[in-house]
């Protein structure tokens, strides 16, 4: 069954669908969450959004990806956890000063997590590149030497994946 079979099934009464649900998406949603949440929270939120997933899955609409419904519940979660906890001092995204609202910034970091889509597939240069200078902070001789480039080629995909994220994050705001 699929995601779609899945929560159609579990707007019918099936529970064990839930569990399905769980099993298959629980991993790469913690994994994002990770991202932007102190790991303790995960946990929370992952059950709060599957207590969401349950309750409204008779409204769920098959347009789209359910991948992308399950994300935007647990976005939501996760900013609804943050706002009850109130202004807090420490970073949410890496590299980032003090914030105030941290449900802005989990937001802003799930918009950059979209918009690292347009940078390609991961593992494609250009994302592999950005993945490593900013996300693993790599300076530009490690990254040439990782992925057996000349630090020039570097330069050149670092360039060209900050240019394709500002238009994708243009789109998304």
């Amino acid at each position: 069954m699929d995601d779609d079979e899945l929560i159609a099934s579990l707007a019918g009464g099936d529970d064990t669908a839930l569990r399905q649900l769980f099993d298959r998406n629980a991993p790469w949603l913690a994994a994002r969450l990770r991202k932007a949440l102190p790991s303790d929270d995960v946990e929370d939120v992952l059950q709060e959004t599957f207590l969401a997933v349950w309750k409204n899955a008779g409204t769920y609409q098959p347009r789209g990806a359910p991948a992308a419904w399950l994300w935007v519940i647990a976005r939501n979660q996760a900013a609804l956890l943050l706002r009850k906890r109130g202004p807090v001092t420490q970073a949410l995204l890496d590299g980032g000063g003090p914030v105030s609202d941290p449900a802005e910034a989990a937001a802003t970091r799930t918009d950059l997590d979209a918009a690292a889509v347009a940078l390609g597939p991961p593992g494609c240069p250009d994302r592999e590149v950005w993945r490593l200078m900013y996300e693993e902070d790599r300076p530009v001789a490690e990254v040439a030497e990782l992925m057996g480039v000349p630090e020039g080629t570097v330069k050149s995909r670092a360039h060209r994946a900050r240019r394709l994220l500002r238009a994708a994050l243009g789109e998304v705001q």
